[in-house]
């Protein structure tokens, strides 16, 4: 048998990453002088703190990019469905004020829906957050405990439970709470 040369071998070995190495491609404009591409970053870069001078727009927009880069689309998702639950109560809620309340049961069944609704949606997106909490330091985060759970079974590190479990929970008191508003309605 042969044996391999061992310059090839440390070769295929070793692996250089070739995009991220090799700079933009120079191209030629029409006078004949050289043109590089410039490079845009993917993400609007955003002052990384305030002065304490700052107007209250700066602070909106400021706030309002963080929220952008920083939140996961399904915690984004969970404040969307959020907001339409405070638009749907507030429009209830106005035109019970505006018109009368004549089916009573039916504007209190509708706004404790929305209510509830809001209460359910915010307790997921705090159960499945995946930021830790502004108080929590670095260290706690790294030496958690993982148990068993002894009614489900299930590994839970810390008591906090697994999203499938906060979205089955989620679903569970959604039915529940639009049972009783359904059966308040009459």
């Amino acid at each position: 048998m042969a044996k391999k040369p061992a310059a090839h071998s440390a070769a295929s070995k070793t692996s250089t990453p070739v995009a991220a190495a090799k700079p933009p491609p120079a191209a030629r404009t029409a006078s004949g002088s050289i043109s590089t591409p410039s490079v845009t970053p993917s993400k609007p870069l955003t002052a990384t703190s305030l002065s304490p001078r700052s107007s209250p727009q700066e602070i909106i927009v400021h706030v309002w990019n963080r929220y952008l880069q920083d939140t996961p689309s399904r915690t984004m998702l969970l404040d969307t469905f959020m907001v339409w639950l405070v638009v749907v109560g507030g429009i209830q809620f106005v035109y019970c004020v505006l018109a009368g309340n004549y089916p009573f049961n039916a504007f209190l069944s509708g706004f404790c829906a929305a209510v509830g609704q809001f209460v359910l949606t915010a307790s997921l997106r705090m159960q499945t957050s995946e930021r830790p909490p502004a108080g929590a330091s670095t260290t706690a985060k790294k030496t958690t405990s993982k148990t068993v759970d002894a009614v489900s079974g299930e590994l839970v590190e810390d008591g906090k439970v697994s999203t499938e479990r906060a979205f089955a929970d989620f679903v569970f008191g959604s039915l529940i709470l639009h049972g009783f508003c359904v059966n308040f309605i009459n």
